[in-house]
């Protein structure tokens, strides 16, 4: 694909959800914007899949919800967390203009996102790496060394965001201080069966271990096992196949003859890492999604910390001020920090049922205090005065 030639007032580095977000949301503001992505058009991507109330309101806001439900991404009502011997159901609130949860494959969303991104006016081009950055003045950040196939160029910009993922470029060039990282990580193993008859998101939590079944697109259901990475080093690893099964049979027996009975395609890992916060903006550049903050995936929660950063970053371009990215990072990390706690305390997997609800109690008041966050912005940006809520606020919650 031909790369562009002309200049940019921002330039995104990394095409995926937080990317093709943060590019629709510029955009929309009459931002000159173009978004350049290593991967094909249309490509899958790791993921849980599973949207959690933030995620849905800020894409039900953004006008979006409405054909992620079209792609057949079934509305998820209900989310059951077994603890062992003890079920725990707990029903989804539905508000006007969103139903329930969701959880669409990467190949939807993203997709979605840079066709909203495209239709709003960003220029977004695919499989083209972007392989160094270009310096002005005092060293500041001023655009992007673009690659695609034969062709290299050189794009300036006021403005480079960096979208490029966990093992960011833009990140590791600029040198982003690493502010905090987390301690431990999960593994985990995971395919896609036919939907199990049981509605909604399932969790399961055992002695060490975890398993669960997200509904996703064309009638299957993410199936996974999760576990510490060393158990995942030393055992799972091995065989992947009988090790899901047998994980699945110990916490979710009647999902294992679910997966027996219909078959699961083919099964992929992740052997995790811990999470981490990055420092979120310096002289021509900023971060967003995995690339500034990343936790583990067992909380499902990354798209969410995705898209809420995405609108972040994009209002801190709007702003144009070393004041308003000073603000992107201290908003960001008021989510951040505290999250990044609850998250690493359930991938130690060293807690009984009664202490593993609490943790999850813990992280439950967090995404609450996220989503009033959130509601609080779209009022002021709707022109109706509300209070703050204060980072302190956040972290106590």
């Amino acid at each position: 694909m031909t790369i562009p030639s002309s200049d940019y007032d921002v330039i995104v580095v990394g095409g995926r959800c937080a990317g093709a977000a943060t590019a629709m949301l510029l955009a929309r503001a009459g931002v000159k914007t173009l978004v350049l992505e290593r991967q094909a058009y249309g490509s899958d991507a790791l993921s849980t899949h599973a949207l959690m109330r933030p995620a849905v309101m800020q894409l039900a806001r953004w006008g979006l919800l409405d054909a992620i439900l079209a792609s057949g991404a079934p509305v998820v009502t209900s989310t059951t967390f077994h603890y062992e011997d003890e079920t725990v159901p707990v029903a989804i609130r539905p508000e006007p203009g969103m139903p329930g949860l969701v959880a669409p494959r990467r190949t939807v969303l993203d997709r979605l996102l840079v066709d909203a991104a495209r239709g709003s006016g960003a220029d977004v081009v695919h499989d083209t790496p972007v392989v160094d950055l270009l310096r002005g003045h005092r060293d500041r950040v001023c655009g992007v060394v673009a690659r695609s196939g034969n062709e290299t160029r050189n794009l300036r910009a006021g403005q480079v965001i960096g979208a490029d993922g966990i093992g960011s470029m833009v990140a590791r060039t600029v040198q982003a201080r690493l502010l905090h990282e987390g301690s431990v990580s999960a593994s985990v193993i995971f395919g896609y069966a036919p939907v199990p008859a049981a509605d909604g998101y399932h969790w399961h939590f055992g002695a060490g271990l975890s398993a669960g079944s997200i509904p996703t697109n064309g009638g299957e259901a993410c199936i996974f096992v999760a576990a510490r990475q060393a158990y995942y080093d030393s055992v799972l690893r091995f065989d992947r196949a009988n090790c899901h099964n047998d994980v699945l049979r110990r916490l979710a027996p009647e999902l294992a003859d679910h997966v027996d009975a219909r078959g699961i395609g083919p099964l992929k890992a992740y052997r995790g890492r811990p999470g981490f916060i990055r420092q979120a903006a310096g002289p021509g550049w900023m971060l967003v999604g995995d690339a500034g903050f990343f936790r583990d995936p067992i909380t499902s929660h990354g798209i969410s910390d995705a898209l809420r950063d995405a609108e972040l970053a994009s209002q801190a371009v709007l702003g144009e001020s070393r004041r308003e990215m000073d603000a992107y990072q201290e908003a960001r990390d008021a989510f951040a920090y505290p999250v990044l706690h609850a998250t690493d305390a359930i991938c130690r997997f060293d807690w009984t049922p009664d202490e593993l609800k609490e943790h999850h109690r813990r992280l439950s008041q967090l995404i609450k205090a996220e989503v009033a966050e959130l509601s609080r912005r779209a009022a002021m940006a709707a022109g109706t005065p509300t209070r703050p809520v204060r980072a302190d606020s956040i972290a106590a919650a």
